[in-house]
């Protein structure tokens, strides 16, 4: 979950400290974005923070797996993907974690709202707009804004096509002044700055993440849960997926360990502290300092930071983020039963009943119910003797013997 969260978390946190000191304003946006990949519109951004004003930002997230990617200053917790019975159960589970993790970084939440986006997208307003859209959208432009996040498939969906003019048009009704996500949603928020205005909309700047790997290697996935971290998994969970993680040594590209240092454990540390810091025990000699992921990346490919070291040092870090996280949940009754609601144990399997087949009478060693056994072996009934010697003479017919 944490892969992509504390940089949003850090970026909005940055919008709270910033958005009251009127002065300075391209220096503040500069701190903005600084650790981002890509910024669209941010003079959109410069334009608010010299009037002192405050500038919102939308992150919105598919309620899918247990485990979240971000926040910040709104939040749409809909989704295509998840069965819609179980959508309103998800938001308020994200809900119960995002405010708990909050807490727990030290970051205030005076400032952050949840929104479903069902509460507006099934108004008359709302779809009327998307009726305007539709008629200045191709399909073609459509399906290449939902390349990156909706499923292609040969004979893909309508929905496929709707979902991203669906999230351009959340930017007006969320009344907000920038829409911020990963850089994998680029193509849509290109499709937003450009049909918006064609309605009368104004235009909303976009912020975007990098993409990060998971602990398996590759993209981190929610049907993949040994490719995150959840927050609720103990110990000895997390233990186990950073032993299993991929970190192969002095290599750091998709390496997950060292992704999870640079985008949770040292943005945590600055949001807690005010300066980056990540050390790791050594068995001999004095622990690494780290104070930026250069350092990292450096030491690991010199082989001064090794796997072995390095993954038990993360552990320790998770583990000991998660411990006042997991106390909420365990002393919060109602966040444990909506966690059960929106993620419920998939049905047993139905146990096979076995059917007794009724061989009939005649296979042998068929039991008759018109004899009773005797204590010394023989038979005694109406049927005994067919038990004791069977048909003998039509045994006999059946026989052919030749007369010598």
């Amino acid at each position: 979950m944490f892969r992509q969260l504390l940089k949003r978390l850090q970026l909005s946190n940055k919008v709270q400290l910033l958005d009251h000191v009127p002065d300075k304003a391209v220096t503040r946006v500069t701190t903005l974005v600084s650790d981002l990949q890509e910024v669209l519109g941010a003079d959109i951004i410069k334009a608010k923070l010299e009037k002192g004003e405050t500038v919102s930002l939308y992150w919105g997230t598919a309620t899918t797996g247990r485990s979240m990617a971000s926040l910040t200053t709104k939040q749409k917790s809909d989704s295509f993907k998840a069965p819609i019975e179980l959508v309103k159960f998800r938001a308020e589970y994200y809900r119960h974690c995002i405010t708990s993790l909050l807490k727990a970084v030290g970051v205030s939440i005076e400032k952050l709202e949840f929104v479903l986006g069902s509460s507006y997208q099934l108004t008359p307003e709302f779809n009327m707009d998307m009726y305007r859209l539709h008629s200045i959208v191709s399909s073609h432009d459509a399906k290449r804004a939902g390349a990156e996040v909706v499923k292609q498939t040969d004979s893909a969906p309508l929905s496929a096509l709707i979902y991203p003019i669906m999230q351009c048009l959340d930017e007006q009704y969320l009344d907000v002044d920038a829409q911020f996500g990963g850089v994998d949603q680029r193509k849509i928020f290109a499709l937003a700055k450009e049909i918006l205005p064609k309605v009368g909309f104004r235009e909303r700047a976009h912020l975007m993440n990098s993409m990060v790997p998971g602990l398996t290697g590759g993209k981190m996935s929610s049907s993949d849960p040994d490719s995150k971290i959840d927050l609720l998994d103990g110990p000895e969970i997390v233990k186990k997926k950073l032993k299993k993680a991929v970190a192969a040594p002095k290599v750091v590209e998709d390496n997950g360990v060292l992704s999870f240092v640079e985008y949770v454990l040292l943005p945590i540390s600055a949001l807690q502290t005010g300066e980056p810091k990540f050390v790791v025990e050594r068995r001999e000699g004095e622990p690494l300092v780290y104070t930026s992921i250069a350092q990292m990346h450096s030491d690991y490919r010199e082989d001064i930071l090794s796997p072995q070291i390095l993954k038990p040092a993360v552990t320790d870090a998770l583990n000991k983020l998660l411990e006042p996280i997991q106390a909420d949940f365990q002393a919060n009754e109602e966040w444990q039963k909506v966690e059960k609601l929106a993620y419920p144990p998939p049905p047993a399997p139905e146990k096979k009943v076995k059917v007794k087949k009724d061989k009939g009478s005649r296979f042998p060693g068929a039991a008759k119910k018109d004899v009773v056994a005797q204590p010394d072996g023989h038979v005694e009934g109406p049927g005994s003797a067919e038990v004791n010697v069977g048909k003998a003479e039509e045994g006999l017919k059946n026989l052919d013997v030749e007369e010598k």
